[in-house]
């Protein structure tokens, strides 16, 4: 088939079109890079799944496919920082950390994936408000192989996760979090709006590090599993499975919210934010620790 001239390309496809595809062609190597870091994670996934492997083997992978992420495929943040191996750096710890966050909520049916569908709808929203077509596009798609999961792996669950999915699905988010523009300067001066993704990822931060210390202070390996996740604190509190994990929606919906403001509010309204952040967080912490009987 013979290809139309240029001119008779953008006459049909229009300006915007001609524009988003030539970026398209030009970032095409750093889709291949972020497809086959996914796939390392997958496969590490599954491994794990099958064999139990050692954390610090699931560690060194981890770091290896963020920095490949953050060095080659331009996933990084980049505000403020004007050295790239800074950045680099910066940016492979976070995915590493948001890797193993949502790896630490794949504790319950229907909780890691159901945050992660939360979390990734809001980060589309920022997407789309920044006009960033293709960030946009790799959200929708996450979204939609996130409904079609969540719809079999909601409690009672028909088909579970592992960390073949969960470590895919943690990647997945802190490569959304890292593409996505917050704060445009000629919009707004909130710079703070950069924050969004610290607030919308309040959650599992939260369970991550409080489990983390836990651990820690029990003299216990981080990486050891347990039944100290918030969601086995609230269910020894009386709730089932599904109201667990439906509140955790629910707190995950709120601080998103709330951060879904932040790039159009001052500081006296990022401040109400990040204090209403802090507050759901501590009505979580109230009904885990309370005392009751941890039979």
């Amino acid at each position: 088939m013979k290809l139309a001239p240029n001119t008779q390309l953008v006459q049909r496809l229009g300006p915007s079109a001609m524009e988003y595809l030539t970026n398209f062609s030009r970032h095409t190597y750093e889709i291949w890079i972020i497809l086959a870091c996914l796939a390392s994670l997958h496969i590490l996934g599954l491994w794990d799944d099958i064999k139990r492997l050692g954390p610090y083997l699931k560690l060194l992978v981890q770091f290896a496919a963020a920095l490949a992420m953050a060095a080659f495929a331009d996933v990084r943040v980049e505000l403020f920082i004007p050295n790239t191996t800074v950045t680099t750096i910066l940016s492979a710890l976070w995915i590493v950390f948001l890797i193993n966050s949502f790896n630490f909520l794949d504790n319950m049916d229907g909780l890691s994936a159901g945050i992660a569908f939360i979390a990734a709808a809001i980060l589309f929203w920022a997407a789309a408000m920044s006009g960033q077509v293709f960030v946009g596009v790799f959200a929708l798609v996450f979204l939609g192989a996130l409904a079609g999961f969540l719809g079999h792996n909601f409690p009672p669950a028909s088909i579970f996760m592992g960390d073949a999915g969960s470590m895919v699905i943690g990647a997945s988010i802190a490569i959304i979090t890292l593409r996505t523009t917050y704060y445009h300067q000629a919009q707004s001066p909130a710079a703070y709006a950069v924050f969004m993704p610290l607030v919308v990822m309040a959650v599992p931060i939260y369970d991550f590090l409080t489990v983390t210390v836990l651990r820690l202070s029990q003299g216990k390996s981080p990486f050891v599993g347990d039944t100290q996740h918030f969601s086995h604190r609230l269910r020894r509190r009386g709730l089932d499975d599904r109201q667990t994990v439906l509140t955790l929606y629910l707190a995950t919906l709120c601080t998103g919210f709330g951060a879904m403001f932040l790039w159009q509010v001052n500081i006296v309204g990022a401040i109400a934010v990040f204090a209403q952040t802090l507050m759901i967080l501590g009505i979580i912490a109230i009904l885990e620790f309370a005392r009751a009987d941890d039979k």
